[in-house]
């Protein structure tokens, strides 16, 4: 299989969007429907077309451009959230029609692209950068994901302890809301008890407040519907990633040893996706199974596993998400994938 270079991929795909984007926010027309089809169309497309991956990295290479890169990522989001709310909500001369796939596209980058920035810089293990990482979040009104995520989530991973894991079965929807409740409260107790004795504000009042301040920019850019349109990308935003989060731990589960602790997390915990341009689209997150076993491993270095070692998703991430929404068609699917990969394993163990 042809292999391709890295870090100029990982920039090109997930830079360009956000040209057009501001290019279909600024003057509409034709620049509309180049963010949209690139966001619904091109990517999907591409996957199938060109059956190609992204290599995995030599063990120990260094990638110098892979956090100025997030970092870039992370201040295209701040610009494009506010242009963009500007051109929806307010007299920016967009048509109806126009800002409906405005939204769409926009939206569609803000979940596959904002999100795996934010997560890679909470990850990075620098203050400033794990800074720059909750701002993102918190514009998307889920800051407390920057807590839950590396708590609760890294730590109880395709288990019933974990609320962003969805057990077989699921849907979506039903996911949606026990994973955003279970998230936040988790993540807060987690947070309070980490938190003892240590000086300074916790970290749900900064959650807050930034996030209060992300609608209050909305009002300062088009009024009271500045917030509403605010808060519509923002959900349409970590929507995705619960989406994602969905998909990439579906059915799969840990065992609980005779200590009551829950075994290592290992490949086999994840769903993993090869596809090469989805991958630079959304910065290697579809190599879930090796983050999950090195966390702080970057995302160009992230590899993947054997598919003897760990499950793969039938067709492209952002397709399985889309998938995803129509639960029986998900479950027909899925279940019988997952019932597949289990006698795998079973055959394995003998």
């Amino acid at each position: 299989m042809p292999k391709l270079p890295q870090m100029p991929l990982f920039a090109l795909a997930a830079l360009l969007p956000f040209g057009l984007i501001c290019m279909a926010a600024i003057t509409g027309g034709l620049w509309v429907w180049a963010a949209v089809l690139y966001m619904g169309v091109l990517t999907a497309g591409l996957d199938q077309l060109l059956r190609l991956t992204l290599p995995d990295a030599p063990q120990g290479a260094e990638f110098p451009a892979a956090d100025a890169l997030l970092i870039v990522l992370a201040f295209a989001h701040l610009a494009a959230f506010g242009l963009v709310v500007w051109a929806l909500a307010s007299d920016s001369g967009l048509r109806v029609g126009e800002r409906i796939l405005l939204g769409l596209a926009a939206g569609q980058w803000f979940g596959q692209v904002s999100n795996p920035t934010a997560h890679e810089l909470i990850h990075r293990g620098h203050r400033a950068l794990y800074a720059l990482g909750v701002v993102v979040y918190a514009t998307m009104l889920f800051g407390h994901h920057a807590s839950a995520h590396r708590l609760v989530h890294h730590r109880h991973a395709a288990s019933a302890d974990d609320p962003n894991s969805a057990r077989e079965g699921e849907t979506f929807y039903g996911f949606w809301l026990r994973a955003w409740r279970g998230s936040f409260l988790l993540g807060l107790q987690a947070e309070t008890a980490r938190r003892v004795g240590k000086p300074g504000p916790h970290p749900y009042w900064i959650y807050a407040l930034l996030s209060l301040a992300s609608l209050g920019a909305g009002f300062a850019i088009a009024g009271l519907p500045g917030v509403a349109v605010w808060a519509l990308l923002a959900v349409y935003g970590h929507s995705q990633l619960l989406l994602a989060d969905y998909v990439q731990h579906y059915g799969l589960t840990r065992a609980r040893l005779l200590n009551g602790k829950l075994e290592p997390v290992h490949e086999a915990h994840s769903w993993n996706a090869p596809q090469w341009f989805s991958s630079a689209l959304m910065l290697n997150a579809p190599r879930h199974s090796d983050h999950h076993t090195h966390p702080s491993r970057p995302y160009p270095a992230l590899r993947m596993p054997p598919e003897t070692a760990a499950p793969y998703l039938p067709y492209p991430l952002p397709i399985c998400c889309t998938l995803a929404l129509a639960p029986r068609l998900w479950q027909r699917i899925m279940d019988r994938r997952l019932v597949k990969w289990r006698n795998m394993q079973a055959q394995t163990a003998l």
